[in-house]
Order: C-alpha cells, then sequence, then structure tokens
C-alpha cells in the first residue's frame, strides 16, 4: 500500500538531499557541522530548485511528457527557480544594504544589533546545480524505492 505517492517522496528526498549536500560543503569548509543547513535558505545547491526538479522529473517518469501534471509542474518549477535567481536574491542584496547603513548608524547611535539574513536568493550556478540535484535524486528514488 503506497502511503503517499512516489513523486512526494522525490520532491522530498531531493529537497533533503540539496540540504545535507550543504551541510556537507560547510563541513568541507569549516571543519563544522551545522544543523542550521537543514532549514537554511540561499546556498549551494538551490534546496527549492532541487525539490522542483525532483518533482517534476518524477511527474515525468511516472506520468510522461504529454501529462497535464508534466505541464503544471514545469510551469511551477519555472517560476520557483526564477524566483530564487532574481526576487530572493535581490531581496539578499537589500538586506547587505540595510545591514550595512545599519552598521554605519549603530557607530553614531545606538540602535538595535539585529540583523536580517543575507544570504535568501541563489546565483544561476546554484540554481542549475539545484536542479541537477533534484533530477538525480528522483532517478535515485524510482531506481531504489518500490512503487506501483
Amino acid at each position: 500500500m503506497e502511503v503517499l505517492h512516489i513523486s512526494f517522496w522525490a520532491g522530498l528526498a531531493g529537497w533533503l538531499v540539496a540540504q545535507l549536500t550543504k551541510m556537507l560543503i560547510c563541513l568541507i569548509q569549516s571543519r563544522r557541522l551545522d544543523f542550521r543547513y537543514l532549514a537554511s535558505t540561499g546556498g549551494m545547491p538551490s534546496a527549492h530548485s532541487s525539490l522542483v526538479s525532483a518533482l517534476t522529473t518524477a511527474i515525468v517518469l511516472t506520468d510522461g511528457f504529454n501529462s497535464p501534471l508534466f505541464a503544471i509542474s514545469v510551469v511551477f518549477a519555472s517560476v520557483v527557480m526564477f524566483d530564487a535567481q532574481t526576487v530572493r536574491a535581490a531581496a539578499g542584496k537589500q538586506a547587505r544594504l540595510l545591514n550595512q547603513i545599519v552598521d554605519e548608524l549603530f557607530q553614531e547611535h545606538h540602535l538595535s544589533e539585529t540583523k536580517l539574513k543575507e544570504l535568501l536568493g541563489h546565483t544561476r550556478l546554484e540554481v542549475f546545480f539545484g536542479m541537477l540535484t533534484g533530477i538525480a535524486t528522483a532517478l535515485a528514488v524510482f531506481r531504489f524505492i518500490p512503487h506501483g
């Protein structure tokens, strides 16, 4: 009995693999394990891109390219990946600028030291590798997890 469709598990696995990859990259670069990467935004690879690419790949594998679900999924994935590298990246740039302004003002006046999160969006390369991660993960899920 299948509890949830294999496409759900492929998408979830795509997201998880991307987040674990971020943790691994952090471990290699800083020699420390940081579990905050399991819920972080931004960075290499894009977990949003990985999730939607895994979901789209899973839909192709179950329903084919002519499926209405595939069409919906491609549009959804395109919007998510475009948003990740434009809107969210711009928000990250604005956060960096606002943090710089607060730092400069803090030198003259006592202001809140709360910083805005700057790593919100992704570069094209991070989105691309997120997409590849999602596709590979979905293919692995279909290869190794029984489904009906």
